[in-house]
């Protein structure tokens, strides 16, 4: 790239701006990641699609309408094997105005799997975090990824750390939850890691 690019990531979570900053570094591109505190009045995007991909896209395609600038967005949940994949685009709100109702709709989700897999044995407690990354150029020019991390659920919450279902998955190869392992060491094998640093890949091309 001959000048520096500002890329919008269409997030309000600060913590995600310096994630995807450092991704593009280790990538070797000359780009500035900024998050939506920079756009006040930028629209929040339903995410109404069936899939991952299409939650992205939706909400990739609209910040890039609205800044004139490159757009990245992710959509992320779990997939539980014994729930037939589920709650997966619904895991955040898998416990619908219960959760809401609650004041902690992450607990509240976590529990509702947790019971419903309460008669599930070890070997049928497989799980998967995914995540989709789309990036949406304002000429158009699309592209998604998608990472994955698989592992299995255990039956009582352990850590302090991260968010949603993080205190009951347990990555393949750890006996550690996400919950337990420190921010760096999380993101080194985790579902966004993974689609964010495919996506920087990719970008070396697209911009």
């Amino acid at each position: 790239m001959s000048a520096r690019t500002t890329i919008v990531l269409a997030t309000r979570n600060a913590k995600k701006v310096p994630e995807m900053q450092a991704i593009l570094s280790e990538a070797g591109l000359d780009a500035e990641v900024v998050g939506l505190d920079a756009y006040p009045d930028a629209p929040e995007v339903p995410e109404t699609e069936p899939t991952f991909a299409g939650n992205a896209l939706l909400k990739a395609r609209a910040i890039a309408k609205h800044t004139g600038l490159p757009a990245v967005a992710d959509d992320s949940g779990l997939r539980v094997d014994e729930l037939n994949g589920m709650p997966g685009v619904l895991s955040a709100r898998w416990s619908g105005r219960f959760g809401d109702q609650s004041g902690d709709k992450d607990l509240a989700n976590l529990e509702l799997v947790l019971d419903q897999l309460a008669d599930t044995p070890h070997e049928r407690r497989g799980a998967e975090f995914v995540a989709a990354a789309a990036i949406v150029l304002p000429s158009g020019t699309e592209e998604v990824v998608e990472g994955v991390m698989r592992g299995h659920l255990i039956d009582k919450p352990r850590g302090g750390s991260g968010f949603g279902y993080d205190p009951i998955f347990v990555p393949e190869n750890e006996h550690r939850t996400t919950a337990e392992m420190s921010a760096e060491e999380k993101n080194a094998i985790s579902h966004r890691g993974i689609a964010f640093r495919r996506l920087a890949a990719r970008l070396h091309e697209l911009l």
